[in-house]
C-alpha cells in the first residue's frame, strides 16, 4: 500500500513543498535494526537518520512494530531535503501505509516536526516561512506542527490554513483519526503586535553630543548610513544602541519578512514568534565574510540579513578584516545579497542602516594634548584600512568629540527618543507619499531617476555643490549622497523645496575632507 502526506523544506529562506510517499512490501517480514528502510529523494544525513528515530518513536508510542520493506520517497526528487522536520510526516505516512491508521485525512494535511525517541514532537526551524507558503496552496485541509512552533505558524498562515499543534506522535495520530477535527490554533497578528512592546535605550540618557544626535536623527529619518569617529569613551556605542529606538515601527510586511529570516536560523525566542522591533546586530570585528554576508555549503543568512529592516553596528571599524568590509559594497547599494555555492544560489534580503564607529588613530586618543603618540604614517595606515569606495557609501560621517567637564557633571538634558521618533515618523510619512507606487520607501534608497525628480535645486544650490565637489574632491556617488541627505533634512523641517541651508548641512556631514580625521 502507498500512503502519502505533505511537508516542506527551506532552501535559503524560501520554503518548498515536499510530498512524502511511503510504500511497504512484504509486511510479514519484521522490521529489525538492519531491515531495509530506504529514503530516496536527495535526503541529507539528518533525514536518513530519521529511520532510527521513527522506529523508536513508534514503539514508544505503543503502536505495532513496523513490518516489511519500506521505501520513502521525498518528491520532487531533484530538490535537496535537509533537517529533521520530515520525521513526523514520514512516521504518519509509514503508519498509514502499514494500515495502522486510516489515510483519508492524512493526504490532505501538511506535517512538520522532529521526533524524539519517546515519541515527543520537537520544534524545528523555518515553521514561519513554511506556514506562509502552505497558506497559498490549494487543497490542504490543515497543518500539523510542533506545539512550540504553533504561534509562529498560525500568525504566518492567518485564517487561510488551519494550524493544529501536537506534542507527541500519539496526539498527531489522534488528530487525524477522530471523527471531527479539534479546534485549530488561532493567533491574531494584530493582537500580538499590540501586546508586545519593549523598553529600548533612550536618547534622554545621553549627555551632550548635539551634532551626533542630529546626525542619527537624519539617518533614521532617511535610512542613511552613518560613521562616527572619536576617542574611546565619547559615547559612540551608546549613541548607536539608541538608534533603533527612534526608527519608525515595523510594518506588517517588514515584520513577517524579518521574522522569516530568524525562523530559518532558529532564533525566534520562546514566546516571541515574530520579530516586531527593529533588529540591532553588532558582530565582533573577528567575524568572517561568510558570517557577515551569509553562505556555507548550504547557503544560510548572515549578520547583514539578520539586520534586515534594522541596524548593523560595526564598532572599531578599522579592526575588521579588509575583505570582510569590502563585501558590504553590494548590499549597501542593492539591499540584497546573492550567495552562490555548489549546492545552489540564494538571494537574502539585506536592507539595513549601517552604523559604524572608529577611533581617530591606533591609540585612540587622536590629539597630542590627550597623550597621542601615533606618528602620521601610523594614522594613515590605520585609516586606509577603510577603502574609499566603502566610505563613499556612508552618507553621514561625523566626529564625536570629548565632553567638557561641565557636560560630564551635568545631568542628561537631551530630548527623549519618543520626541525624536515622532519627527522621524513624520518625515517617513512624507517619503511614503512621495514614493507611492515606487519600489523604494525612504530617501536613502533613491536612484538617479528619483534624485532628478525629487531633489531639484536652485542655481545657488548648484554653485554651492560645485564648490564642495571641487574643494573636497567628492566623487559622483558622494554628490548623490549629499542630495539624499539634504532631501531628508528638508523633510524633517517640513520643507518641500531643497534650500541652501539643507545642502550646507548635508555637506557638513561629509567628513572625508582634508581637515577631517578621516582624510588620507
Amino acid at each position: 500500500m502507498i500512503a502519502k502526506t505533505y511537508s516542506a523544506t527551506v532552501i535559503g529562506i524560501e520554503a518548498h513543498l515536499v510530498e512524502i510517499e511511503v510504500h511497504i512490501t512484504n509486511r510479514n517480514t519484521p522490521v529489525g535494526p538492519d531491515s531495509p528502510i530506504s529514503v530516496v529523494g536527495l535526503p541529507d544525513a539528518a533525514v536518513r537518520e530519521s529511520r532510527d528515530r521513527i522506529r523508536s518513536a513508534v514503539l514508544s508510542s505503543s503502536f505495532p512494530a513496523l513490518r516489511g520493506n519500506t521505501v520513502i520517497n521525498l518528491a520532487p526528487a531533484d530538490l535537496r531535503k535537509e533537517g529533521t522536520g520530515f520525521d513526523l510526516g514520514m512516521a504518519l505516512a509509514m503508519l498509514a501505509a502499514a494500515g495502522t491508521i486510516p489515510q483519508e485525512r492524512l493526504h490532505t494535511f501538511a506535517v512538520l516536526g522532529e521526533l524524539a525517541l519517546d515519541g515527543t514532537v520537537r520544534p524545528v526551524r523555518g515553521a514561519l516561512p513554511i506556514a506562509a507558503m502552505l497558506a497559498h496552496r490549494r487543497g490542504l485541509a490543515g497543518f500539523l506542527v510542533p506545539r512550540a512552533n504553533a504561534e509562529e505558524a498560525a500568525l504566518a498562515a492567518g485564517n487561510t490554513l488551519p494550524v493544529y499543534p501536537v506534542a507527541s506522535l500519539r496526539e498527531a495520530v489522534h488528530c487525524l483519526t477522530v471523527p471531527e477535527l479539534p479546534e485549530p490554533y488561532r493567533a491574531s497578528l494584530h493582537d500580538y503586535l499590540e501586546r508586545t512592546s519593549s523598553r529600548l535605550p533612550d536618547f534622554a540618557e545621553v549627555k551632550g553630543q548635539t551634532m551626533a544626535r542630529r546626525a542619527l536623527e537624519i539617518a533614521a529619518a532617511g535610512g542613511h548610513n552613518i560613521l562616527m569617529t572619536g576617542p574611546p569613551g565619547t559615547g559612540k556605542s551608546m549613541l548607536a544602541n539608541r538608534l533603533p529606538g527612534i526608527l519608525p515601527p515595523m510594518t506588517l510586511a517588514e515584520t513577517l519578512e524579518t521574522s522569516r529570516i530568524y525562523s530559518v536560523l532558529g532564533l525566534l525566542g520562546h514566546g516571541e514568534p515574530l520579530v516586531n522591533r527593529r533588529p540591532f546586530r553588532a558582530p565582533h570585528h573577528t567575524v568572517s565574510d561568510v558570517g557577515l554576508i551569509g553562505g556555507g555549503r548550504d547557503p544560510h543568512p548572515g549578520e547583514i540579513s539578520l539586520a534586515h529592516n534594522g541596524v548593523l553596528f560595526l564598532d572599531e571599524l578599522p579592526e575588521f578584516k579588509r575583505n570582510v568590509l569590502e563585501v558590504l559594497r553590494q548590499p549597501l547599494e542593492d539591499g540584497i545579497i546573492t550567495v552562490s555555492r555548489a549546492a545552489g544560489s540564494c538571494v537574502f534580503p539585506a536592507r539595513f542602516i549601517l552604523c559604524a564607529a572608529m577611533n581617530p588613530c591606533p591609540c585612540g586618543r587622536g590629539e597630542v594634548e590627550l597623550g597621542c603618540t601615533c606618528r602620521i604614517e601610523e594614522k594613515r595606515r590605520y585609516l586606509k584600512k577603510i577603502s574609499g569606495p566603502l566610505l563613499d557609501r556612508i552618507d553621514l560621517q561625523i566626529e564625536v568629540r570629548r565632553l567638557t567637564e561641565d557636560e560630564l557633571l551635568a545631568a542628561p538634558a537631551g530630548e527623549s527618543s519618543i520626541l525624536i521618533r515622532q519627527r522621524v515618523i513624520r518625515a517617513r510619512e512624507i517619503q511614503q507619499r512621495r514614493f507611492a507606487g515606487l519600489p523604494i520607501h525612504c530617501n536613502g534608497q533613491m536612484g538617479s531617476r528619483e534624485l532628478q525628480e525629487f531633489c531639484r535645486i536652485s542655481d545657488t544650490g548648484k554653485t554651492l555643490l560645485r564648490q564642495a565637489v571641487t574643494r573636497f574632491k567628492l566623487s559622483p556617488r558622494a554628490y548623490d549622497r549629499i542630495l539624499k541627505v539634504a532631501r531628508t533634512i528638508a523633510d524633517l523641517g517640513g520643507c518641500e523645496a531643497l534650500c541652501e541651508e539643507h545642502l550646507f548641512e548635508a555637506i557638513n556631514y561629509r567628513k572625508n575632507i582634508p581637515d577631517s580625521p578621516l582624510a588620507f
